[in-house]
């Protein structure tokens, strides 16, 4: 067996900082008002608004996402989702979940910010509902300025390419 040359906590309280790509949470922090278009099929989105409140929690290092659907008689009336985003300092990556009371899947993903430090393209999976198989799923996220961005979901149905199932545009309120 070979010999440790470090201790766990050392290496883990080496990466415990915060750093630029946390920094780049900032403009999010805050209340903002979402406007949801969401695609089940062809034709014309379905139509929602809600509010979308941000913070920062533990020194900075994940922005928490607390949103809650405005009263509709759709499918999802009472909406409501949580979520977290963060910077893993060990895979140099954005990570991030979303959980809602839509369903019970945990829907988690991975990715970068583009050079510009505006958008961000985050991969993950989910299990399909309809059919139960693994669904891939791609979630863009930019930022046009500190008062707006937007978040569109993407889905590969199995034909390899990417359908895009969601916008929402959030205002600062």
């Amino acid at each position: 067996m070979g010999e440790v040359t470090t201790k766990p906590t050392e290496d883990c309280a080496a990466m415990s900082g915060t750093t630029e790509a946390h920094a780049r949470f900032k403009p999010f922090v805050g209340t903002f008002k979402g406007r949801v278009q969401m695609w089940m099929g062809p034709g014309d989105p379905m139509v929602s608004t809600g509010t979308m409140v941000n913070t920062l929690e533990l020194g900075g290092r994940y922005l928490h996402h607390n949103y809650k659907g405005d009263p509709n008689p759709g499918p999802f009336g009472a909406f409501e989702g949580r979520g977290y985003w963060g910077y893993n300092t060990a895979d140099n990556r954005y990570e991030g979940f979303w959980i809602d009371n839509a369903c019970t899947i945990m829907q988690s993903d991975h990715g970068q910010v583009d050079a510009s430090g505006k958008t961000w393209t985050m991969i993950g999976s989910m299990t399909n509902p309809q059919t139960g198989q693994p669904l891939k799923k791609k979630s863009v996220i930019t930022l046009r300025d500190a008062d707006h961005h937007t978040m569109e979901m993407f889905f590969d149905a199995g034909d390899g390419a990417w359908h895009r199932s969601m916008l929402i545009e959030y205002t600062r309120a």
